[in-house]
């Protein structure tokens, strides 16, 4: 099975280490991965924007380099739903371009809902020892239906105590584009966060998207809390926690 491993942008250029954990699990569920060298955004900045056209070409470009593939997986809910749900939407107008870029859409998948649903696997190279409570990605959630996924996968790994927070599902308040616009009350719903991971007790915060994570910890190291550790799910299941 021939899976193209679509990046991301924010892990490419802040957690490389995500993107090598999610190279690790595809490998160890038996898939033969790809990473297209040319790979950049999917485009969702720019679609909150309004700029149709640079999305548009991101389209095509991501269609051009992922041709081929079985699979697109990417450790990111909000970049999987980006392609998945609102690609089509450029091109209903054109019926040629949309026949073949809809089924690739089709084919792409958050990192744990592939592993879950595609590969059904079985176990997890990851160890973890101690509690974690998870954080429900926004988009991942309500465009992709990702919320049992990453759990089923948790469960796997001897050791793990999920503790589950108050308002898992709510919004951390980083939204991309949301968090610089409306930067108070982006922090206000940030704080909310923090204070439900927090009120749980547990040794780490987990989540499927890098925006939020990132999001969350700023605010938790800002508030002192320098303890808590703040890991993407691929990191958690790979072993690779900690590691850039």
């Amino acid at each position: 099975m021939r899976v193209g491993l679509f990046v991301t942008c924010l892990v490419d250029l802040m957690r490389p280490s995500i993107g090598f954990s999610a190279l690790k699990l595809l490998e160890h569920a038996g898939c033969r991965v790809v990473v297209p060298e040319t790979q950049t955004c999917c485009g969702q900045p720019a679609y909150n924007a309004g700029d149709a056209k640079a999305v548009r070409g991101l389209a095509l470009k991501f269609m051009e380099e992922f041709a081929g593939c079985d699979y697109v997986v990417a450790p990111s809910g909000s970049c999987a739903g980006m392609i998945r749900t609102h690609y089509p939407d450029l091109f209903r107008a054109e019926p040629e371009i949309l026949a073949e870029l809809e089924p690739l859409c089709r084919r792409t998948y958050e990192l744990t809902d592939f592993l879950v649903s595609v590969m059904k696997l079985e176990r997890v190279p990851g160890r973890f020892s101690g509690s974690l409570t998870y954080h429900d990605s926004c988009s991942g959630l309500r465009e992709l239906g990702i919320s049992r996924q990453p759990r089923a996968l948790l469960a796997k790994m001897p050791g793990v105590r999920l503790v589950e927070m108050r308002e898992s599902t709510t919004c951390c308040g980083f939204g991309g584009t949301f968090s610089l616009k409306f930067g108070d009350i982006s922090a206000r719903m940030a704080d909310h966060k923090c204070d439900h991971g927090e009120a749980t007790g547990a040794d780490a915060l987990a989540g499927g998207d890098l925006g939020c994570l990132l999001n969350i910890e700023g605010r938790l190291r800002r508030r002192g809390n320098h303890t808590t550790r703040v890991l993407h799910i691929a990191e958690l299941l790979a072993g690779e926690e900690g590691q850039d």
